[in-house]
């Protein structure tokens, strides 16, 4: 299986050469580097003791905006209004979080400070963004991912009470469909996802999907959630 080594160069292989996911080794975390990884179909995602890892898994986790699938009692939390959802609002918070939560089944975390650093220019440059989950004004859940043309890739998200990143998962794909996003990309598939309508799709797809999305102008800066966003539940 080859793996390829980076350069300084800002410059990734074809991930179709990626045969078990895994592409590329070496590089950097700049954002320019992120941004064409992205646009490329492409990840970085490694361990604490490793160099920085480069993927891009076949099939590919995408959610379609308007094809999520909401659970009734879901859908019967959130329009008790207990929680109140924001975007951008406090990202370096929701992404130390995603790092620092416990997850059933995982030891550690792949989000290091390097990595946290790295998202956080992201987000200064206003490619980067936060979906919360607040409850009683305290941050309870979020989720936070990089958008560029019509596609949010996620990265990571946590929860700190029941359903608080469901909820966020939910506002964000309501968000997109209102916005004609073309997909969110969420990379693995988990039960979690699953359960709300996740589908794996071949890579060469997954790819052409990102080309026609580049096509549409990146929605950069802040983040403003629509205030009517769950009147349609």
């Amino acid at each position: 299986m080859p793996i390829f080594q980076l350069s300084d160069s800002i410059l990734f292989p074809p991930p179709h050469l990626a045969e078990e996911g895994l592409l590329a080794v070496g590089g950097d975390l700049s954002s320019e580097r992120l941004l064409a990884a992205y646009k490329s179909g492409i990840f970085p995602w490694y361990s604490e003791e490793d160099p920085i890892l480069w993927w891009s898994p076949d099939p590919r986790v995408i959610l379609r905006p308007s094809e999520i699938h909401i659970a009734r009692r879901l859908k019967r939390t959130i329009r008790q209004d207990i929680f109140e959802v924001r975007a951008d609002s406090a990202f370096s918070t929701v992404i130390e979080r995603c790092a620092s939560t416990p997850r059933p089944g995982e030891d550690g975390t792949w989000i290091f400070p390097e990595m946290i650093d790295a998202y956080t220019r992201l987000h200064e440059l206003g490619y980067a963004h936060s979906i919360e989950c607040w409850r009683n004004n305290e941050l309870v859940g979020g989720l936070y991912g990089v958008s560029v043309g019509a596609c949010f890739f996620a990265e990571s998200m946590y929860s700190h009470v029941d359903n608080a990143s469901k909820i966020a998962l939910t506002a964000l794909a309501l968000q997109c469909c209102s916005w004609d996003f073309t997909f969110i990309d969420c990379q693995f598939s988990t039960s979690h996802l699953i359960r709300m309508g996740v589908q794996s799709i071949p890579r060469e797809i997954f790819l052409e999907h990102i080309e026609k999305a580049l096509c549409s102008k990146t929605r950069r800066g802040i983040w403003q959630l629509n205030p009517d966003l769950f009147s349609q539940l």
